[in-house]
């Protein structure tokens, strides 16, 4: 199923992980480690860094880097929520 937001193509995954995200902070090793896999077909995490929906703000180390919507990740939330 998909959504769309000026006339892009937005998988329900996307929107989920975006929803994820927006509950509280989260860090890059929590992201990872949730929202990784290892199939060829659920790139969610790539797809959302690729199309400037969230960003990794660097920390020392995987822990305590951030993942955060970018503000076309919450306008994009904002539409399909």
């Amino acid at each position: 199923m998909e959504t769309s937001l000026q006339n892009k193509s937005v998988s329900l995954s996307i929107i989920e992980f975006l929803k994820w995200i927006s509950l509280r902070p989260r860090t890059y090793g929590e992201a990872m480690e949730s929202w990784r896999s290892t199939c060829p077909r659920l790139t969610i995490w790539e797809d959302a860094l690729a199309k400037g929906y969230i960003q990794v703000e660097s920390g020392t180390a995987m822990d305590q880097s951030k993942v955060t919507l970018t503000d076309r990740g919450q306008s994009l939330l904002d539409v399909n929520t």
